[in-house]
């Protein structure tokens, strides 16, 4: 998984170069994206999706919260460290105190003791923090199997697996390493179960609308500008900059 994600950040930044005029200024790298997009789209339809349905059809309700229950209590984790790096003191606590009690209390997070509450401070990552330290409006990059990013977020996404097995898993196995993103990614998937539906029905070219959805939310999250308000001139975010 390191290795892939490396491999395409540095695809983007090689093709940055060679590539037609983008239909969105965010999108300098819309052919190779939109390539990624179909090679998504036939991974999903063969194999994640179905293996996400069979997930949803046969594993016991109990199970599957209690995977969720696991993978967000590690976020929990991943989130106090980036409040903290954002310079957000009670966030960063907020966060650290939901991780120790669901991991003690908790059962390593299978169960979530805190879910009678609403959470006071979202989760967050590193795409998050980078774009607080000034990434903002970074290129928009799909990922493969893992799907729509930007540069920024898919660097922070790289960050956020670093993190989760030198701090948390105590660098595992890659075998283990393979299988715990192997689980989170069909637990991700079962739980988007039906978007596709929604995406295909809603627009001709459903790479653009989910293009531009995906940049409008990260916007309101991240402060990056809306993507109908970007400059025509565009560097591929200043090389990194």
């Amino acid at each position: 998984m390191k290795i892939l994600h490396l491999f395409f950040i540095l695809a983007a930044l090689l093709t940055s170069a060679c590539t037609s005029t983008p239909s969105n200024p965010r999108d300098p790298l819309e052919p190779l994206n939109r390539s990624i997009y179909k090679f998504n789209e036939k991974a999903d339809k063969w194999v994640m999706k179905p293996v996400a349905q069979g997930y949803h059809d046969y594993t016991p309700n109990f199970f599957r919260r209690g995977i969720d229950n696991f993978f967000s209590n590690l976020s929990d984790a991943n989130s106090s460290l980036n409040y903290a790096l954002q310079g957000e003191g009670k966030a960063s606590a907020y966060n650290l105190s939901r991780f120790l009690l669901n991991s003690t209390v908790g059962l390593l997070g299978l169960i979530d003791v805190t879910s009678g509450h609403d959470r006071t401070y979202a989760q967050t990552g590193f795409g998050d923090t980078f774009a607080d330290w000034g990434w903002k409006n970074s290129s928009y990059l799909v990922i493969p199997l893992l799907g729509p990013s930007t540069l920024r977020d898919g660097t922070g996404i790289f960050a956020n697996s670093s993190f989760r097995n030198s701090a948390l898993y105590q660098n595992p196995h890659e075998d283990a390493e393979l299988l715990s993103a192997a689980v989170d990614g069909i637990n991700t998937r079962e739980k988007l179960l039906g978007i596709e539906d929604t995406i295909n029905g809603a627009a001709l070219d459903p790479y653009v609308y989910m293009r531009d959805a995906w940049l409008q939310i990260r916007a309101k999250k991240t402060g990056d500008d809306s993507p109908q308000q970007e400059e025509d001139d565009f560097n591929i975010d200043d090389l990194m900059q």
